[in-house]
């Protein structure tokens, strides 16, 4: 009993170690992020920001465009992350995020369709983009029923709707081809032009999900010990994946009504926590927040800053880097789903 209260408190120490590690980091990469831009600014001008409250361009650059994209580049890393962290459990493979199970596609279907059939329901996109979520979610698990639930069928309908989705976005691009501006920077998940407004809903949207996909930490590692050993426990498998699928559903779509279509973020990011910390969600979700947020950041300082006077949007920077990273993880750990 000793031995394993002095186990679990070295463990409570390492996560703690990372999660400090990865604040600090954050606070890093935030305060480079607003600094580096076409704009350049020292951090004379930021103290004299908070010191001083000068008017000038400066505090509009800081406050009304870096710092509104900063917060929301880190509220929208959290969700996706959380979001594939706990779609992994509830499938079983590595593989789920809500962009590969047709999650994310739901909620972007439901949003350009507002785009380009109903521009006037436009402040209602948030709503639209979960009933879109939502919808696909029902219909892959009704799809995947057959006596109960199994995660081998529910990739496989995902994956399905996931095209089907994909063709409905295309002919509906192709139909309305001259209001396409705003929808291809959806398409490809952007930042850019994002106010406190957005901000604000996303924080909204995002904390009841992230409060919900905390409260599954319990089911998340029930699940993973497999259908007999959870059902032994008096845990209701069906039902636990649903609610952990709703969850999922609910944070990719207050980010795909903000921000539009962001994928690899949801796929990467827990294999790196589980690499760190190991697959226990007590570790690994707290891990994912901060790591999905921090790998977000990043992504769209690079987006920023890579190519002088263009803006690269943050989802072609996630497909870029971590397509090939995942590979590169998958050949050079084989499994990486465990401890």
């Amino acid at each position: 009993m000793q031995s394993k209260n002095k186990k679990g408190f070295l463990k409570a120490v390492q996560v703690s170690g990372i999660c400090l590690i990865l604040l600090c980091l954050i606070f890093i990469v935030s305060l480079f992020s607003l600094l580096l831009g076409s704009a350049g600014y020292g951090i004379k001008d930021i103290i004299n920001l908070i010191f001083y409250e000068v008017e000038n361009p400066v505090a509009i650059v800081f406050l009304n465009l870096r710092l509104p994209r900063i917060v929301l580049a880190l509220i929208v890393g959290m969700s996706l992350s959380v979001a594939g962290a706990l779609l992994q459990s509830v499938m079983k493979n590595p593989l789920a995020d809500p962009g590969t199970i047709g999650v994310s596609a739901g909620a972007g279907t439901a949003a350009i369709t507002i785009l380009l059939v109903f521009p006037t329901l436009t402040t209602s996109i948030p709503i639209f983009a979960f009933v879109g979520a939502a919808l696909a979610c029902l219909l892959i698990y009704t799809m995947a029923w057959k006596g109960g639930i199994d995660p081998i069928r529910i990739i496989l309908s995902g994956v399905a709707i996931n095209s089907v989705l994909g063709a409905y976005n295309a002919m509906l691009q192709i139909l309305n081809s001259d209001s396409l501006q705003g929808v291809l920077a959806f398409m490809n998940g952007s930042l850019s032009g994002r106010s406190w407004s957005q901000v604000q809903t996303a924080s909204i949207y995002s904390l009841i999900g992230l409060v919900l996909g905390f409260c599954c930490i319990k089911q998340a590692n029930i699940l993973l010990l497999g259908d007999d050993m959870a059902k032994s426990l008096g845990v209701n498998v069906n039902l636990s994946r649903v609610f952990l699928s709703a969850v999922s559903a609910f944070l990719a779509a207050a980010t795909v009504s903000v921000v539009g279509m962001i994928g690899f973020v949801g796929l990467v990011v827990p294999h790196i926590a589980r690499i760190l910390v190991g697959s226990d969600y007590k570790a690994l979700l707290p891990v994912c927040t901060l790591l999905g947020a921090l790998v977000l950041l990043v992504a769209d300082t690079i987006g920023r800053i890579l190519i002088s006077g263009m803006e690269i949007p943050v989802g072609i920077v996630m497909a870029v880097t971590g397509g090939p990273f995942f590979l590169y993880m998958l050949k050079k750990t084989g499994e990486v789903y465990g401890n």
